[in-house]
């Protein structure tokens, strides 16, 4: 089936493809970041990750952001910067600055301005709180002092009292002199911290950011390739889907039991390059798509010549049989905007002038649709329905044969048309074998466009 669709709706999935391709060509003006790179900023001192993620969030920040804005003198404002420049966490203290643009030159101008603006904010911030910082940490450093040289006169008086190592007292001194000497580690520990805290704030700049060579992705061509390659498997979907959830009978026995009259024959209509003229958009869509004809159709062998396929004619004439009086009295009735069928009632009014019994045949072209019913003019001649094969659905079928009783007709059969490719050259017909103009009573064709 996926070949039958690539063969028979290629036309169709190119447009598509086009489609999808200019809607992704057109989706990179938004989805395309252009040129990218990225500036490192490195956080020296202990740092937890809480902090990090707020010096990450004060690199986008608006006031870094305008600042970088005006160094440049760019026209843009710092909420248009936040849509360029992303900041994220790097293992190792480091705030890594992306920065994307429409070129590589400023996307690397950009960059390395928005982290220099960064240090020197930090840099501020830190140091108009330097005075309160300074005063807490010396009070800190103070207090562990003076815990370091409690500690150790205790571990003085204790090692003066002890006189016997072996008595129950002497365990016990050597027990708390232990826990002193912890006590002593942990505050050099705090010490050791403290000191590490004043040179926190320093911040540096891991170099200028590279210069990018390509654009970073999505760019403009994998935009477009995508467009076309999902517009393309949409397409191809619908088909598929389309053809497992269509109902229309194909079989002669389902055609049949909606008519309510036996199928007398398959006769097979070579193709013309003449194509339906249907008017309104959606038919010139079809018309130019190639969709004027039911892709999932199996294909038959063409006949061998003209002469072959006017034999199954004959036999549909030698099936219907005569009247009394030797008259065969046939009322032809065509689906309007099935072509196939048209040109195969056209063959029959051709085979009728040939025929040896009397052959009083009329075609009238119906309009069938789930909206509309169909109307048939009065008579007593016997109907011959020819429709093609998948062109209509069962409860259309069902309304032709309701109207044709309404008229008072009665459904003899009917003739299935299948389209061909024939080919080769085709054999020349003599000028007296054309076929006549098939006798169409414009009068009855109820809705007929």
């Amino acid at each position: 089936m996926v070949g039958q669709v690539l063969r028979r709706r290629w036309r169709a999935l190119l447009i598509l493809v086009v489609v999808g391709a200019g809607v992704g060509a057109g989706a990179s003006a938004v989805l395309s970041p252009g040129y990218e790179t990225t500036a490192s900023v490195l956080l020296q001192g202990p740092r937890q990750a809480d902090e990090l993620l707020t010096q990450a969030q004060v690199a986008t920040s608006s006031v870094v952001l305008d600042r970088a804005a005006a160094a440049l003198g760019m026209r843009e404002s710092g909420p248009d910067l936040q849509k360029k420049v992303t900041a994220s966490v790097a293992q190792g203290n480091v705030v890594a600055i992306t920065a994307s643009s429409d070129s590589p030159e400023h996307a690397q101008q950009l960059a390395d301005q928005v982290a220099k603006e960064f240090v020197k904010y930090s840099t501020q911030l830190l140091s108009n709180s330097a005075g309160s910082s300074a005063q807490l940490a010396q009070e800190q450093r103070e207090a562990l002092r003076q815990q370091v040289a409690q500690t150790n006169q205790r571990i003085l008086d204790l090692s003066r009292s002890v006189t016997d190592g072996q008595t129950v007292e002497g365990v016990q001194v050597r027990t708390e002199l232990q826990g002193l000497r912890t006590s002593i580690e942990q505050a050099m520990n705090n010490l050791d911290a403290a000191d590490a805290a004043t040179g926190a704030g320093n911040m540096v700049v891991m170099g200028p950011s590279e210069k990018p060579t390509s654009q970073a992705p999505p760019t403009l061509p994998q935009l477009a390739g995508g467009g076309a390659i999902l517009f393309f498997l949409i397409g191809l979907l619908s088909y598929l889907f389309g053809a497992r959830s269509d109902r229309r009978p194909r079989s002669e026995t389902e055609i049949g039991s909606a008519l309510g009259a036996p199928v007398l024959a398959s006769v097979d209509v070579p193709e013309t390059g003449e194509r339906e003229s249907v008017g309104g958009f959606r038919g010139v869509l079809r018309r130019i798509t190639g969709s004027d004809k039911p892709w999932n159709l199996p294909e038959v062998p063409a006949s061998a010549d003209a002469s072959s396929r006017e034999v199954r004619y004959r036999r549909v004439f030698a099936r219907l049989g005569t009247d009394r009086d030797g008259v065969l009295r046939l009322l032809v009735l065509v689906a309007a905007g099935d072509s196939a069928a048209r040109r195969a009632a056209a063959q029959f009014a051709k085979v009728a002038e040939t025929e040896r019994v009397r052959v009083e045949l009329t075609t009238t072209e119906v309009t069938v649709g789930s909206d509309v019913q169909p109307t048939v003019p009065d008579g007593t001649a016997g109907v011959l329905v020819v429709l093609s094969v998948g062109s209509r659905s069962a409860w259309e079928l069902v309304t032709i044969a309701e109207a044709c009783a309404d008229a008072g007709h009665e459904v003899l059969g009917a003739v299935l048309t299948r389209q061909v490719r024939v080919t080769g050259k085709p054999r020349r017909e003599p000028a007296s074998a054309d076929p006549p103009q098939v006798p169409v009573d414009r009068d009855v064709m109820a809705g007929s466009s």
